[in-house]
Order: C-alpha cells, then sequence, then structure tokens
C-alpha cells in the first residue's frame, strides 16, 4: 500500500485524473491524503467531489477555505463570489449529499507520524493541541445546527490564540489558522491579506513554519492553501500547492518516501470564460 498527500486539486478535475493515472493509484490497496480546497475556481468542482464521495474509503481529507466557502455559499449565508465556479455542484441533484460529506471531513488529520492541515499552525500548538483544536470546528460543523456556525464563521479577528477564548471566537481563530494562515509575528499573531512570495513577507511577520522554536518543528507537517510558495520540502515541512490552477503543476507525494510526482495544468480546467 502506498500513501500519496496531493496538493490543492480546486476543481482541476483533468490535471488530477491525470496525476492519479500517473502515480497508478489503486483505490483498493493505496490511500490518497487530500491537503483541502479539493473544489471551487476549476472547473470541474462536482466532478472532483464525486470521485472524491465514491472512493471515499481510500481518502483523508482536511478542509481548506474553498471547501468552507461552498458550504456558506450552499446555505445562503453570503453570496458567490465572482471568481466562484460552484454553479454545477450547486444546481446537481446529488449536490445536499455530496456537501453533507464535504462537512464531515477533517480540519486536520495526523497518522504515520504525519500532520496534515490545509494552510497552517500556530507556533505555539503543539501536534497534540492541534488535532484536539481541529476536533472542536469539526463538532460544530457536523452538529445538526452546524449552520450557527457557518454564520459565524467569517471574520478576521481574534488574529492571536488565547486558550480562554470561548464560543464562535474559539472556533473562527482555529478555522483561519488552519484554512488560511500564512504569515504571522512571532508571537503568532497572524495577518491574512498577503498571498505573494517568501522574499515579500511584510516586516514584521514569518512564514508560519518560519517562526522560533515552533512547537511543531520535529512533526512532519504536509500542507498546501499558498500556491506563490511553491513546492517545499524542508526537514519536517511539505507544501504541496504548486498553482495547478493558475497554470502549475498539481503535486503527488509519496509519503513514505516523500517522491514527488507532477503533472501539468490541464486547459480543461480553466472555467469557461478563460478557455480560449
Amino acid at each position: 500500500m502506498t500513501t500519496y498527500a496531493i496538493g490543492d486539486i480546486q476543481g482541476c478535475y483533468h490535471a488530477f485524473q491525470a496525476l492519479l493515472e500517473r502515480i497508478q493509484f489503486n483505490p483498493k490497496t493505496d490511500q490518497l491524503w487530500l491537503v483541502g480546497d479539493l473544489i471551487n475556481r476549476g472547473s470541474g468542482s462536482l466532478e472532483v467531489l464525486r470521485w472524491c464521495y465514491k472512493h471515499q474509503d481510500s481518502l483523508k481529507v482536511v478542509l481548506g477555505n474553498h471547501d468552507l466557502h461552498a458550504l456558506v455559499v450552499a446555505n445562503g449565508i453570503v453570496a458567490a463570489h465572482k471568481g466562484d465556479t460552484l454553479d454545477a455542484l450547486l444546481a446537481a441533484a446529488d449536490s445536499d449529499i455530496l456537501l453533507d460529506w464535504l462537512r464531515h471531513q477533517h480540519l486536520a488529520y495526523q497518522e504515520h507520524g504525519c500532520l496534515m492541515v490545509h494552510a497552517g499552525l500556530l507556533p505555539q500548538w503543539t501536534a497534540e493541541q492541534a488535532i484536539r483544536y481541529a476536533a472542536e470546528v469539526e463538532a460544530a460543523l457536523q452538529h445538526d445546527n452546524y449552520l450557527s456556525f457557518l454564520t459565524h464563521m467569517y471574520g478576521n479577528w481574534p488574529n492571536a490564540w488565547r486558550e480562554s477564548l470561548v464560543g464562535f471566537e474559539r472556533l473562527r481563530l482555529i478555522t483561519n489558522a488552519m484554512t488560511r494562515l500564512r504569515v504571522c509575528t512571532e508571537q503568532g499573531e497572524m495577518e491574512f491579506k498577503f498571498k505573494g512570495e517568501l522574499q515579500d513577507v511584510p516586516d514584521g511577520y514569518l512564514p508560519w513554519f518560519d517562526v522560533p522554536n515552533r512547537a511543531t518543528q520535529h512533526t512532519q507537517v504536509i500542507f498546501g492553501h499558498w500556491s506563490a510558495l511553491g513546492l517545499q520540502q524542508r526537514e519536517n515541512l511539505y507544501a504541496l500547492d504548486t498553482g495547478c490552477l493558475w497554470g502549475g503543476k498539481l503535486t503527488a507525494m509519496d509519503i513514505q518516501s516523500k517522491k514527488i510526482t507532477q503533472v501539468d495544468s490541464h486547459a480543461l480546467d480553466k472555467p469557461m470564460k478563460l478557455q480560449k
């Protein structure tokens, strides 16, 4: 059995299928770890979710910001954004089934000595704490009253962790860290506007993984979200969002050997308005 971690798919169904073919993925014996942002912006969100639902026994999934956004839009809490490509998914006869499955996925997942999260971890969080905090959000998402959480999920405040946080503020901060974080101060104060490259990180901030004495520095962490960062394979740190949606590549990593396999972006994965 081989376990592969795959970077942000974002509805790029054709590239996703090409990558599965290249790694010779066998759902009967292999397993996929998907680092979040399965859907939105690419043209094949519905097809990606249908494939994942069909092969769910072979998957471990963490939720990304685009996945959560789809849940919020589907429930009429916010309007779709200009660049969203969720119409086919939301109109599908099996939309409720697919989105309900998505809502029941992890926010963080740990196995094989690896911790997977979509975006990042605050520097003071140990791996054990991260899994515990993620479970709090997962419980809110899976509760019968999950719409209450989704209604209060958006916002940039609070931007720094305190164990004393309670209620929606606590859940919002955990969600923001795990699905939106790129940079923070050494004290763990998060900033959400920056999306650029490493050399352009604003003064006073660091990539979350470069904060000195980060509590998870000895844990193997797999993440995505930061497409401008590109592929990173450092000691105990693996960034797998390689910008497939933006004309880059879709990346898979064998979790055991750390071998990288990539495919190019596919023209059919662009939204129709962007296709020539």
